[in-house]
């Protein structure tokens, strides 16, 4: 089929290849001190027989095949027809494995060929947050909020480099020594990050963030103790009335799984629009305009901002607008959106709290060369903003919900604010575990109430801050 068999189907021609077409990789890890509780147990360890003999059954396999033939079948199919090459492969040189080895063997060749090689076994995790890869040799991943060491491990940076390239031209990116910064994606909308050489020292650093193949809602986050039945209600009721939301948190705080909660309470009539650096929201209502940024072309022209993409939104008649993560001048144009008519828009930024988030707004404005005064941006944030939804990961690896705030307006200068729930720890299990638990600030009477009214929603609100009481820890 591939061009280089006989014509009776019989072994592949050009097997017998010499020993020397594909040197024993030398073990990254052999000078390396033992980590034994970071490292993960369910990650098979290989020996450096094993790598040896996958370098040469793969070099033989690169000999036999067509890869022109064999791009034109289907993933399946492909993957079939490797494997029967790599078993001639093994028979015909004798090598001495295991059943189990050689399954191994053929599944790690099957994804360097199609896949994205050592990686594969964990893109197939569902428990897996993050996985970093530091250079061809080591491998952590994120796993219940805690970061671990792994054995999954590359050929050489050569062969990383090549994954990272393979994974960033799928959405028409490219990666190397002239642009060695690359933001891109998954066809399942995880985040990538790839920074190579000579930037990254050690090898390319290439950093996913996996999305869970079951999206979470924000049923589960209660179920999960992120949030409160009561605050969960909130945060429905929030989404529900079309109050501008601003989610803000720290790197892996889960702002992004958030803002994918709450607009699943969006109505299906509504039209929405989304902008983002690598495109990683995934709205289920059926009207819905997905806009991605675009880095510059080799000629460091043709670049699209999100500023560029915010501002063109509003030519698109939008219902409502929503920002991956506001991070510079955009956040100027994303709050007039908010004050114009564009009810229910969100977005994401990092700060730590939600007094912090204002000032992050002031300065992203500012340093957008506005020379506005700072009460006039004031002005804008207090007209534009209702509510800001503060997430947190603690330090046991958990990820809560630790503020529902509104902007209310001034006193004087300043912006005030008041929370309406808070998340407070209450102490720490023999596990290392912290407990705590969300409660009412006792604000009977929040400042969306009118808009609440106005679709409905106020008995259903009442109810939600009255269940949110609870019992004071120091009375």
């Amino acid at each position: 089929m591939f061009g280089k068999r006989d014509a009776g189907g019989g072994a592949a021609v050009g097997l017998a290849v010499p020993p020397t077409i594909a040197a024993p990789v030398p073990s990254p890890q052999s000078n390396a001190k033992p980590a034994p509780s970071t490292q993960v147990p369910s990650e098979p360890q290989r020996s450096e027989d094993y790598y040896a003999t996958k370098s040469l059954v793969f070099g033989a396999l690169v000999e036999a095949i067509d890869l022109s033939q064999l791009s034109r079948l289907d993933g399946e199919s492909a993957r079939e027809e490797i494997r029967d090459i790599v078993r001639e492969i093994v028979a015909i040189k004798n090598v001495a494995m295991s059943i189990n080895e050689q399954d191994d063997m053929i599944d790690d060749i099957c994804n360097d060929v199609l896949g994205y090689g050592p990686l594969e076994p964990l893109l197939n995790r569902d428990d897996i947050a993050d996985i970093m890869v530091n250079g061809a040799t080591r491998t952590f991943i994120e796993v219940g909020g805690k970061i671990q060491l792994t054995n999954v491990r590359f050929r050489d940076n050569t062969q990383l480099m090549n994954i990272c390239q393979r994974i960033v031209s799928q959405v028409g990116r490219r990666v190397d020594e002239a642009s060695p910064i690359c933001d891109a994606r998954l066809a399942d909308g995880s985040r990538v990050n790839v920074i190579a050489p000579p930037l990254a020292i050690d090898g390319p650093a290439l950093t996913i963030r996996k999305f869970r193949k079951d999206k979470l809602t924000l049923d589960q986050l209660i179920r999960f103790g992120a949030i409160s039945p009561a605050g969960g209600e909130i945060l429905k009721i929030i989404g529900r009335v079309r109050c501008n939301v601003l989610i803000s948190g720290g790197t892996g705080s889960g702002k992004t799984t958030l803002l994918n909660c709450l607009t699943n309470y969006i109505d299906h009539d509504e039209r929405v629009i989304t902008c983002e650096d690598a495109a990683e929201l995934q709205l289920q209502q059926p009207h819905v305009v997905r806009l991605e940024t675009r880095p510059p072309n080799l000629e460091g022209t043709g670049a699209i901002t999100m500023r560029d993409l915010v501002k063109n939104c509003l030519r698109m008649r939008p219902e409502r607008i929503i920002v991956g993560e506001v991070r510079g001048p955009e956040a100027f144009d994303l709050l007039q959106a908010m004050n114009t008519g564009h009810d229910g828009s969100m977005g994401t930024l990092h700060a730590n709290s939600p007094r912090e988030a204002i000032s992050r707004l002031e300065s992203m404005i500012t340093m957008g060369g506005y020379a506005l005064p700072i009460r006039t941006i004031r002005e804008m944030v207090v007209s534009s903003i209702d509510v800001i939804v503060q997430a947190a990961r603690l330090r046991d690896g958990s990820r809560r919900i630790t503020h529902i705030s509104e902007v209310l307006g001034f006193e004087g200068d300043v912006i005030t604010m008041q929370d309406l729930i808070l998340y407070e720890v209450t102490g720490e299990d023999s596990a290392g575990r912290l407990k705590g638990r969300h409660r009412s600030t006792g604000i009977g009477r929040p400042r969306f109430w009118e808009r609440a009214r106005y679709y409905g929603e106020e008995a259903r609100l009442a109810r939600a801050l009255d269940e949110a009481e609870v019992p004071d820890l120091h009375s």
